[in-house]
């Protein structure tokens, strides 16, 4: 199958280009029944004889291209509707019936506060010309209307509030929320181009005569910077904010990321430093607990303490260790102390062990020239107001 993507610069395009080479250089393994031959892209400035080429080869065609913000409102119908003149017209004359898709806008609808949109106007005369070419042809049209779109990408300070806001976050740079009350219906960007890849087989989600993205989410403006300004400060406190699988804030954080200068892709631990080694946390989750990095000395043992309801799980990364757990108290059967159970760890072996509530337990470094280094994950924050942490040695007798 060979494609033609046009507008193959802009946001959407350069997602989808990129997916598609992902696919047709069996990267992505995700779509067995895609076998991608060839992908021509074609944009503003590009020479024609790549669009005569592409139409009289692909299997496919995406059109993206499209004018968002013009000097002049009358750019508007020469970018969006004289452009889908040409490419429709050149499908024609190398008698190319292939599958058609048309990005447009929930602003063709020109109702509401879109009525009277200039943008929206030229959106619905492209509408309009697959339509008829659909008729004329034979041939699958699939026209999009999409909402507001936001991911990696996207141009700040165009015709993207979220991406605005997302640049402005992240570069410490002043916006405006006009009315944070405001809701917008958003597209996720990975969102849209696995639509586009169900639309290459022939699975497009359609109702009437026009085609959508199954998944969208609402969110107002206030909602939307209130996200972005607790996830400027996660460096600061290690704090992640609940980003369940799917949600708009997991998608919301990962276009902002993107926005990230270089000053700010790295930043300093507050590390706990002392002659046994260093302790230092990673992360801080609401839901799921916290990580943190222990490193010790030769010969050195940390814990010997036990918690109520804490539990955590040790992994050792590098070094040569021994964990030693205990519950405390005295077994009633035999009225002694209930075994201490050990676990030798290794760098060499990726192993788990679960530190449980109601045991004492202790790590020591056996060697005597490396630091022994650990992965340590609690299952929930350390709140200094109630520790949970009680010491206890693991083997009152010294053995």
């Amino acid at each position: 199958m060979k494609i033609l993507v046009t507008g193959s610069e802009g946001f959407v395009g350069k997602n989808l280009v990129w997916n598609l080479r992902e696919l047709m250089e069996g990267r992505n393994r995700t779509r067995p029944s895609l076998s991608i031959t060839g992908i021509y892209e074609y944009d503003r400035g590009y020479d024609q004889r790549i669009l005569e080429e592409a139409c009289a080869k692909v299997d496919f065609v995406f059109n993206l291209a499209g004018v968002n913000r013009p000097k002049d409102a009358s750019e508007f119908m020469k970018g969006n509707h004289d452009f889908a003149v040409t490419l429709l017209d050149t499908l024609k004359k190398y008698e190319n019936t292939c599958p058609v898709m048309l990005s447009s806008s929930v602003q063709a609808s020109l109702t509401g506060r879109f009525e009277g949109s200039e943008y929206g106007k030229s959106k619905l005369a492209g509408e309009e010309l697959f339509f008829d070419h659909g008729k004329e042809t034979g041939a699958q049209v699939l026209v999009y209307r999409f909402p507001n779109l936001f991911g990696k990408w996207c141009r700040p300070n165009y015709n993207s509030a979220v991406a605005t806001f997302c640049h402005a976050v992240a570069n410490d740079l002043p916006y405006t929320v006009n009315d944070r009350s405001t809701v917008l219906e958003l597209c996720y960007i990975d969102d849209l181009v696995e639509e586009m890849f169900d639309a290459l087989e022939g699975r497009e989600h359609r109702e009437g005569k026009y085609c959508y993205v199954p998944v969208t989410h609402k969110a107002s403006l206030g909602e939307i910077v209130d996200l972005l300004e607790s996830f400027k400060k996660m460096p600061e406190t290690l704090g992640m904010p609940s980003i369940p699988a799917g949600s708009f804030a997991k998608k919301l954080y990962s276009m902002y990321l993107s926005y990230l200068p270089a000053s700010k892709m790295s930043y300093i631990l507050e590390s706990n430093v002392d002659n046994r080694g260093n302790f230092t946390e990673l992360i801080r989750t609401f839901d799921h607990g916290q990580v943190s990095i222990n490193i010790a000395k030769p010969g050195i043992t940390r814990g010997e303490h036990w918690h109520n309801s804490k539990w955590e799980i040790f992994m050792v990364v590098s070094g040569h260790g021994l964990i030693r757990e205990r519950r405390i108290g005295l077994d009633p059967e035999t009225g002694d102390e209930y075994p201490v159970v050990e676990f030798e760890v290794s760098g060499k072996q990726m192993k788990a062990v679960q530190m449980l509530p109601g045991y004492t337990h202790s790590i020591t470094n056996l060697s005597k020239t490396e630091d022994l280094v650990t992965v340590m994950w609690a299952n929930e924050m350390f709140d200094p107001d109630y520790p949970d942490t009680f010491y206890e040695p693991v083997d009152p007798k010294g053995k």
